[in-house]
């Protein structure tokens, strides 16, 4: 920077890299300086330069149409152009179209003759899959590193399958069959089903079931065409689909069923009624406008149960004007065949009156309960019985407005008369629809269950490890294969390291029997935890120092992280058994470098450790230093484990008579005690319990601190000790 560096070129080396900066970080300028060699107010320049180097070259013939390399930015094919991506595109369209559609992606750069070697058949293949209704795209390597990155592709060039978020890789010949295939084996294998005339009645009678229309293509090709599965696969959250192969013996029977010309391409689709077909195409060749056109309008059955809330929302959708006001017939039934004649007489009455501004429905109240009770508010004379609702949606938080239908739903002509007057009045009378209320969204009723996802997920991670096992690059395989060699060599380490020192332990000689029988007595005297066996003692005593105002600051405000000072409260009187049991009881924890052991004189400082006890209170009374049993409370027996860098304390109660497990950190009866202190009743006087006794348990108690577990009671500092 010119301002930091006082050379006399800093300024334009300041600008260069400014320039350079603004070039690499706009796509757009960054491509025409790889093509042209400047950006801006140069480009002119460099493409009139450009030419007459071509020119140049021309003359001494090296002109590269002569070795058919298109090199050259303005001899590139442009056919590419409208397949480019780009990572964001890819990321927010291309990724969640391919829900819909399969992807064939391929990743090119410039200077690659492979990449020009197989333009031919890209070429080809790209423009008839698109046709069928693939999706198709280009990666340029060199100005979408990050997309190419991004798609492991690491060489060029690299063609690649796109499905449901999934990326497959092609390792085959690029030739127009072997591309085909590729595609068509990213598809799911279940999307199409043979039909013949033993299994055509099970399958278009599955509509009650999956509640979807089901649809039958004849066709004289023995396989099923290409077209039609990638018409399957992006309609298949609608549609079930089904294909028969007119040639083939067995089909006689569904041919005549339906008239069906063998010779034309014919696809029929089938509602609630299997006996006819709800709607009917035939055409020489079928074409992707053709079929979708014919199955966009056909997408729902005439009375479609709601079975989740995107169905609902999709058939019964909020309105955005009053133009596009759009309402809800909703038959409440339940399954069985007690009401199978009221769903037929309302499925009758759908069919008479479909109108582009109604939407009839029906919903099972036994799936659905919250939806049927925040309808029909749980009257008696719905219950057990059919009822129908006129609704519309108000927005998407679930507010509608609605009007049941004062009595149940029988389907005699009576209640068709009511509905359709109902209907005719809405038309004119929007306001008719004058009750209001929320909805939960719905359950969705045929979702699969956990472990059924579960393991279809656990299938596709095996089949996309096993794939990538033996496909992709050593780029890509190098972090897991590091990981699967680490892995073995600790194994196998360890267990060389065990072996020698297995063999060593048996060369030594065994111990005779006084030593084995000594051994054995030390280490049944003290049986130690898991966790003791790391805080062997060190020495054969227990080192306890008083606290005092002198070594106050270093023992406590100023001791290290991480370690703690385990202080014994006691008086002049009970000082040496109380010494005696406390070295007993934390004798197997002076192994750890992290604790320090003390002891306070009561008589000395009993106004600062009342000042600490007032936090362990919870709330209760903060005991008054004038009360006139001040000085009679006794606090010898007690134990604090103070943390100074942390500034909290942990409290060990005194044991008291009858309490089997004394008090372990727990100071729930602090304020009972000291009550029970003040009016005399103390059960810590040496007549009710020996002084010894006080600190029963405490090595259970040290334990339970060690262990973190115990509370803790917080101080905004540490008082002084005077």
């Amino acid at each position: 920077h010119p301002d930091k560096n006082k050379d006399p070129g800093a300024e334009d080396k300041f600008i260069q890299i400014s320039k350079a900066y603004e070039i690499l970080s706009n796509e757009e300028k960054r491509a025409n300086f790889d093509r042209y060699g400047d950006a801006g107010e140069s480009q002119g320049f460099s493409q009139q330069q450009h030419r007459q180097f071509h020119r140049f070259h021309d003359g001494f013939y090296f002109d590269e149409s002569f070795f058919h390399f298109p090199f050259n930015s303005e001899r590139r094919d442009t056919s590419d152009e409208k397949y480019l991506l780009h990572f964001s595109h890819y990321i927010n369209e291309i990724v969640p179209d391919s829900f819909k559609k399969p992807y064939l992606i391929k990743i090119t750069s410039d200077w690659c003759f492979s990449c020009i070697h197989i333009e031919p058949v890209w070429k080809e293949v790209a423009q008839e899959l698109e046709a069928l209704g693939a999706g198709i795209g280009v990666v340029h390597a060199g100005y979408e590193r990050r997309l190419a990155h991004h798609l492991g592709a690491h060489s060029t060039p690299t063609l690649l399958g796109l499905i449901n978020g999934k990326i497959t890789f092609f390792h085959n010949a690029v030739v127009r069959e072997n591309l085909r295939q590729f595609v068509e084996n990213l598809l799911p294998g279940n999307l199409v089903e043979k039909i013949t005339d033993k299994n055509y009645i099970r399958f278009l009678s599955h509509w009650r079931k999956d509640n979807k229309p089901h649809v039958l293509l004849f066709d004289h090709m023995p396989v099923v065409p290409l077209l039609y599965k990638l018409t399957a696969f992006a309609y298949r959250d609608y549609l079930s689909f089904g294909y028969v192969y007119v040639g083939l013996r067995g089909t006689e029977e569904l041919s005549s069923q339906y008239n069906i010309n063998v010779y034309t391409p014919t696809m029929m689709i089938f509602k609630e009624h299997i006996d006819r077909p709800a709607d009917v195409v035939q055409a020489r060749e079928m074409k992707k406008q053709l079929i979708d056109d014919f199955l966009s309008q056909n997408k729902f059955l005439m009375v479609a149960r709601l079975t989740s809330q995107r169905l609902f929302q999709e058939l019964c959708p909020v309105k955005k004007s009053h133009r596009q006001r759009k309402h809800c017939v909703v038959l409440l039934t339940e399954e069985g065949e007690k009401f199978a004649e009221a769903y037929e007489a309302f499925l009758t009455f759908a069919v008479a009156n479909t109108k582009d501004t109604l939407r009839f429905v029906h919903i099972y109240s036994d799936r659905q309960p919250e939806f049927a009770d925040a309808l029909l508010m749980d009257e008696e004379k719905y219950r057990g019985r059919s009822a129908v609702v006129i609704l519309e949606r108000r927005n998407n938080a679930g507010k509608i407005a609605y009007k049941v239908l004062e009595e149940a739903w029988q389907g005699s002509k009576e209640d068709n008369f009511i509905l359709l007057d109902l209907l005719d009045q809405l038309r004119t009378d929007p306001g008719l629809l004058s009750s209001e209320t929320v909805v939960a969204d719905l359950n969705d009723e045929l979702a699969p269950m956990f472990l059924i996802r579960w393991f279809y997920s656990t299938v596709d991670y095996i089949s996309d490890w096993w794939d990538s096992l033996f496909h992709s690059n050593w780029r890509e395989m190098m972090p897991l294969l590091s990981l699967l060699f680490s892995a073995l060599f600790i194994l196998f380490g360890t267990v060389i390291v065990q072996a020698f020192s297995d063999s060593s332990d048996t060369r030594d000689t065994p111990p005779s029997g006084k030593e084995e029988t000594a051994a054995k007595t030390e280490k049944n005297d003290v049986s130690f935890s898991k966790e003791s066996n790391s805080r062997i003692p060190k020495k054969s005593f227990v080192e306890v120092t008083e606290l005092t105002d002198i070594n106050y600051t270093s023992n406590l405000v100023r001791l290290r992280p991480g370690h703690m000072n385990v202080v014994l409260i006691l008086s002049n009187s009970t000082k040496t058994p109380l010494l005696q049991k406390f070295a007993l009881e934390v004798y197997m924890f002076t192994g750890s470098s992290s604790l320090h052991f003390s002891f306070l004189s009561l008589d000395k400082h009993r106004e600062w450790l009342e000042y600490l006890l007032e936090f362990a209170q919870d709330a209760a009374p903060i005991p008054n230093q004038y009360d006139k049993h001040f000085l009679e409370r006794d606090y010898t027996g007690y134990v604090l484990a103070l943390n100074g860098h942390k500034k909290y304390f942990c409290l060990f109660k005194p044991h008291r008579s009858g309490d089997e497990g004394g008090t372990l950190g727990s100071c729930e009866d602090y304020d009972a005690l000291q009550h029970a202190e003040a009016r005399g009743k103390s059960s810590c006087s040496p007549g009710s319990r020996s002084i010894k006794n006080k600190l029963h348990k405490l090595s259970f108690w040290m334990e339970r601190l060690l262990e973190g577990s115990l509370q803790r009671f917080y101080i905004p500092s540490w008082p002084a000790l005077d």
